[in-house]
């Protein structure tokens, strides 16, 4: 019996958006199990914490439609180099989404630097969907904190996380 096609969707998700299921909905469809790394990454400065963002991505899985789809995709928090998890999950297969020409040339190199560390796993970049390539975490969050409507780009359950932070940080 051959082994399973594990891959691994890497990010921020800070917040999740439509954008993000999307690659992740395509992307399952291309291994056995899919694995969403929530990238600990403080250095960005966050605005959920990652066990939030964690919580966040495995909430929106819960609502897929396809629940053998949802079934074989699992959400792990990571905070080591991306090939290294890789590696320590059993991933063939690091998928990246590509929004704009202006992403490709990062990603390349990416690909480029993962490759030399360790050539038995693959990079794989999935195009955004026409109507999902404008959508970034940052802008949504920009839009948010000035009380603008991000509804078209995230779940209504991160509308109201989202509402909720700006919230506590307004009263803070």
């Amino acid at each position: 019996m051959s082994q399973p096609r594990i891959g691994v969707y890497p990010g921020t998700f800070d917040p999740i958006t439509n954008g993000h299921l999307d690659v992740i909905v395509r992307a399952a469809r291309l291994v056995d199990r899919l694995i969403v790394g929530v990238a600990r990454n403080d250095g960005k400065g966050p605005l959920f914490k990652t066990d939030e963002r964690v919580a966040m991505v495995q909430a929106e899985l819960a609502h897929l439609d396809d629940r053998t789809l949802a079934s074989r995709i699992e959400v792990r928090p990571f905070d080591v180099l991306l090939m290294n998890f890789a590696v320590a999950v059993g991933a063939r297969v690091i998928i990246r989404g590509l929004r704009a020409v202006s992403d490709f040339e990062y990603e390349f190199q990416m690909a480029g630097m993962n490759s030399h560390l360790n050539p038995s796993v693959e990079t794989v970049f999935l195009m955004s969907s026409d109507r999902h390539q404008f959508i970034s975490s940052r802008f949504v969050k920009e839009i948010g904190k000035l009380d603008g409507d991000v509804s078209h780009f995230v779940s209504p359950r991160v509308v109201a996380q989202l509402k909720a932070r700006f919230a506590e940080q307004i009263k803070a």
